[in-house]
């Protein structure tokens, strides 16, 4: 609406303008009068038209131009610090964040409680370029801290660790009696997350893969595939809870999707 006026308020000029060199100049200089005052005229139309597209593509390059600064910046940034321009600070901190409830959540599987911190000064380059770090783990019991180990593929995995004072080790303390591992007090749960789990589903893999169905884990923890007439160890479980716990153990087993049962010389697992 405002275009319009203006045109014809520039319309109205024009004429004015058309009349005063019609009514005081004679001759060949009309002509020309009146040939110039059409020029500007045309002119001034043609550039009124066009200014609203000629501020729309200077507001684009002037968009365009910042966003390559911007974009300069923070890849000169992202190179400073070994990072892909996608992986600036932001972003870096929200895959810290990511990784933290990962390692939460694993904790809390089995410590419903447990809260943790790094031990690490940078978590996020471990991350990043993967390895293990240790964390500083609260309300899980006996154990106090975890190593994280994080591959580059992204799986993390957690290895429960308790200190013990220097003066405890090897009988120095001589005053708090020692029991033997299988007669302290056994979470099933928490034995088979930390002791068993990686080793028997590797394991199982491998065995179903090649068409055996069945293995045995023995009081003292090593584990037998039966191949005819001989049991063939295959790997060894740590600290293998005693008889006593096997009832909760098979729950777990079975749990976990395995068919277990109590058999003479050990547990029978069946896939």
């Amino acid at each position: 609406m405002k275009s319009e006026k203006s045109i014809w308020s520039s319309v109205s000029i024009l004429i004015g303008a058309v009349i005063a060199v019609l009514a005081f100049v004679r001759g060949d200089a009309q002509i020309w009068l009146l040939l110039g005052v059409f020029a500007i005229w045309g002119a001034w139309v043609i550039l009124f038209l066009l200014m609203p597209f000629i501020k729309q593509a200077k507001k684009k390059q002037m968009r365009k131009a910042r966003m390559n600064a911007l974009y300069r910046e923070g890849h000169g940034t992202s190179q400073q610090n070994n990072l892909h321009p996608a992986e600036g600070e932001g972003g870096t901190q929200l895959l810290l964040c990511h990784v933290n409830l990962r390692i939460t959540g694993y904790l809390r599987s089995i410590y419903q409680d447990a809260t943790w911190e790094w031990c690490e000064k940078n978590p996020a380059q471990l991350i990043l370029n993967g390895g293990i770090g240790r964390i500083r783990v609260y309300g899980a019991e006996e154990y106090d801290h975890a190593d994280v180990k994080i591959d580059k593929r992204g799986n993390i995995s957690c290895s429960m660790v308790k200190s013990v004072p220097l003066e405890k080790v090897n009988g120095a303390d001589d005053g708090e009696e020692k029991l033997p591992p299988n007669q302290q007090p056994v979470n099933t749960q928490i034995w088979y997350e930390l002791q068993a789990r990686k080793v028997l589903e590797t394991t199982i893999a491998d065995l179903h893969s090649r068409g055996i169905t069945t293995l045995t884990i023995r009081e003292d923890g090593d584990v037998l595939i039966d191949q005819g007439e001989e049991e063939t160890p295959r790997e060894h479980l740590s600290s293998f809870p005693a008889k006593v716990y096997w009832p909760q153990l098979i729950k777990v087993l079975q749990s976990e999707g395995m068919a277990a049962q109590i058999v003479s010389n050990g547990i029978q697992l069946t896939w």
